[in-house]
């Protein structure tokens, strides 16, 4: 792998080209196949059936693992794979706390699918360590933390959490999809775990669906791998070829898109039917200070609220270059309505609280120019 002393735009460029290929081939191959053949009885090439290893994956995961500055990278199948995959580290009786504004997709997994197994968990601002630390219980065993969240794109110290976690003997596990290690290196904050939806920024093209886990500690990377192997939700070699592919470029497409992003941010609040922009590159956003300490740029979400509930449906349906579709992290701009699509299942007590509400939308701001961007939703508002 590219050395650790080489820039991170260098070493995403280069993903793969260490891979040890006897044809000298530059990308590495997709080696589709189920099986290997033994050299011998009792002998391995080091790759015997592909849902324990194949050289496509193991050359995505050993390049994941080397950005993230972690022991060991696992490609699952999607994100909700690799995160199902970190529940399974826990047994009945654990707790786990979550940030309580996260994709709701985690917290369906968490409270109709494991509670039923004895786990429980509890949502608590992540944003407010003082919260977090009341929030530990006797029983809690991790701490699920997304920064910035989702969609509400609040800040949580990493470092902070991190130290307290450690002290209370309980993991840190952090979802880093909106920033990728691009932006954010949350295992050099002193983090034990990082999990991604590799669909989003690393993919870079809503052409593939994929997760990835990273573990700092090479014991726990082991135990993860086995649990893996053990329910066979991997990825595929076709996927992890289009993901090494992707990564190549995440360098160059962040920087537009955070670029673009700080543009649109900055003319939706001066916009007189938008109420409120959330968007940690703005100066008045609560928590830039913190964001700016632990990641080298704003990324390319945002939300905002506007005025009037009407406008929601209004917006939605007349945008024409920006596409009213759920994901995030490709090079095209999506527009999303989070209270119906992607926390649909938090229920609207909780939703309401957190200022998700039938106002609120959600935006992933792709590489397209700005001023095309800005021009459709003036348009559509």
């Amino acid at each position: 792998m590219c050395p650790d002393s080489l820039s991170i735009e260098t070493r995403l460029a280069q993903v793969g080209c260490t891979h040890r290929d006897p044809t000298g081939a530059i990308s590495v191959p997709i080696y589709q196949t189920a099986v290997f053949r033994h050299p011998g009885l009792g002998q391995s090439t080091g790759y015997d059936y592909s849902r324990t290893a194949n050289p496509t994956r193991t050359a995505l995961e050993q390049a994941i693992a080397q950005l993230e500055g972690g022991a060991r990278g696992l490609a699952f199948a999607s994100g909700m794979a690799a995160i199902t995959t970190i529940a399974m580290l826990f047994k009945s009786g654990d707790h786990l706390l979550l940030s309580d504004d996260l994709y709701g997709g985690t917290y369906r997994l968490f409270n109709k699918l494991f509670t039923p197994f004895g786990l429980t968990f509890s949502c608590v601002d992540t944003a407010d360590a003082a919260a977090v630390e009341r929030a530990i219980t006797p029983a809690t065993r991790a701490l699920l933390i997304e920064t910035p969240t989702n969609p509400m794109m609040k800040i949580s110290d990493l470092r902070a959490l991190a130290d307290l976690a450690r002290e209370k003997g309980i993991l840190t596990i952090v979802d880093n999809t909106f920033m990728s290690p691009y932006l954010q290196r949350p295992l050099g904050l002193g983090c034990d775990l990082v999990v991604h939806s590799g669909t989003k920024y690393l993919g870079g093209h809503n052409d593939l669906v994929a997760g990835l886990l990273v573990a700092r500690d090479p014991d726990l990377g082991e135990r993860l791998a086995a649990l893996q192997n053990a329910t066979g939700s991997i990825l595929g070699p076709q996927d992890c070829w289009l993901l090494l592919r992707g990564m190549k470029t995440l360098g160059l497409r962040m920087d537009r898109q955070q670029l673009n992003a700080t543009r649109i941010a900055q003319w939706l609040r001066n916009h007189p039917l938008v109420e409120r922009v959330h968007f940690p590159g703005l100066e008045d956003h609560p928590g830039l200070e913190v964001h700016r300490r632990q990641a080298d740029g704003p990324g390319g979400m945002l939300s905002f609220t506007v005025r009037d509930e009407r406008l929601v449906e209004r917006l939605l349906g007349r945008v024409r270059l920006i596409a009213f579709a759920e994901s995030l992290g490709g090079v095209e701009s999506l527009v999303t309505f989070p209270a119906l699509q992607t926390h649909g299942d938090i229920p609207e007590e909780t939703r309401e609280r957190l200022g998700i509400t039938n106002r609120l939308l959600r935006m992933s701001v792709g590489i397209e120019a700005a001023e095309d961007l800005i021009a459709d939703l003036a348009q559509a508002l």
